[in-house]
């Protein structure tokens, strides 16, 4: 890729989303602790949790449903000019092709991370097999979605996008190319195909945390990935079900994928300010007006208490319950691909 600081293209921004250039170093104030929308628990909550057994399903839940858990891997498909290529590697990792750009979203290629059972299915595609990645998004730090050893398979000039307070993060560990981005901010990067793709961040009802001193030192966000010719790609991160929701469907009409959390949700009491269920994400489809949906951040980590198959199985009752027909729900398997091409 060449003149990553080239001049922005098309399209051009909502109203009311600021562009910014890439790789400006930013102040910040010291933490986002006001962007929160619910408090966060205290150590005595996730105490009285882990006694009662409330994180994790039991050991005898997860070893009857991890053999059914959908796993396909296979060769990344071609993608023709101007079209979308939508690939699942597990969690929230995917392989998203718009503009002849190849961008990996929260990529997690490790079997484990800290604090949490190893990965209930495999990565679903071999980073040999990988396209030479152009750019990353980051949705925030927690370890399922923020992973070193993963970062550091790239090249350190590979471009990140981030949310704010986290590039310090990426440069200590030597990137060099790191664009930090606020809700309702965006960036654009040149497109093989021409123009350039847009970055914008959005909200997201989150937090963040890497150690016992930074909670909410660093923001949390999702993203909406534009292509030269228009196709939009939303990319949830981790989130709760919140008020901003139909406003990223109303500045960003045209929404052709949404890639919506569906896993992580149980115990409600703990994790619903930060975590959608099922039926919560055919909601947020519904709100953002996108033409499919992707689900994902279920059937990788072992992160909640709710048995693994238990989200596509809510996830696909909850759609038959809104009317939606099935074949604008893309639930692929881990390794599985969809392509949106022209005309699509």
């Amino acid at each position: 890729m060449s003149d990553l600081t080239g001049s922005p293209g098309r399209p051009v921004p909502p109203a009311g989303v600021a562009l910014r250039p890439l790789f400006e170093r930013r102040s910040w104030p010291r933490d986002f602790a006001d962007r929160l929308t619910a408090p966060l628990p205290g150590l005595r909550t996730l105490a009285r949790a882990a006694r009662r057994g409330a994180l994790r399903p039991p050991a005898d839940v997860v070893r009857g449903a991890a053999a059914g858990l959908p796993y396909a891997p296979a060769p990344l498909p071609a993608v023709p000019r101007g079209g979308v290529g939508l690939t699942w590697a597990g969690h929230a990792s995917f392989v998203v092709r718009l503009g002849g750009l190849t961008v990996l979203t929260d990529p997690v290629w490790s079997r484990r991370i800290l604090a949490t059972p190893a990965r209930i299915t495999p990565v679903g595609v071999d980073w040999a097999d990988l396209p030479p990645v152009d750019a990353v998004v980051i949705s925030h730090n927690h370890f399922d979605h923020l992973d070193l050893p993963t970062l550091r398979r790239l090249p350190s000039g590979t471009p990140l996008f981030v949310p704010a307070g986290l590039a310090a993060w990426c440069r200590r560990r030597g990137f060099t190319h790191v664009t930090e981005l606020d809700w309702w901010e965006a960036a654009e990067l040149p497109a093989r195909e021409g123009g350039a793709v847009r970055f914008d961040c959005v909200p997201a009802d989150h937090w963040s945390k890497r150690t016992l001193l930074d909670t909410c030192r660093s923001l949390w966000c999702g993203w909406v990935l534009t292509s030269p010719g228009g196709r939009r790609v939303y990319f949830a991160g981790d989130t709760g079900y919140g008020a901003f929701l139909p406003e990223v469907g109303e500045r960003f009409g045209g929404v052709d994928a949404a890639l919506l959390p569906i896993g992580a949700y149980d115990p409600p009491w703990l994790l619903r300010p930060v975590h959608l269920n099922p039926e919560e994400a055919v909601r947020a489809f519904a709100d953002v007006g996108a033409r499919f949906m992707l689900p994902m951040h279920w059937a990788t980590f072992l992160l909640s208490a709710e048995a693994p198959l238990e989200p596509l199985v809510r996830l696909r009752a909850a759609w038959r319950a809104a009317g939606r027909p099935f074949d604008t729900l893309w639930d692929l398997p881990v390794g599985g691909s969809r392509v949106l091409a022209v005309g699509d």
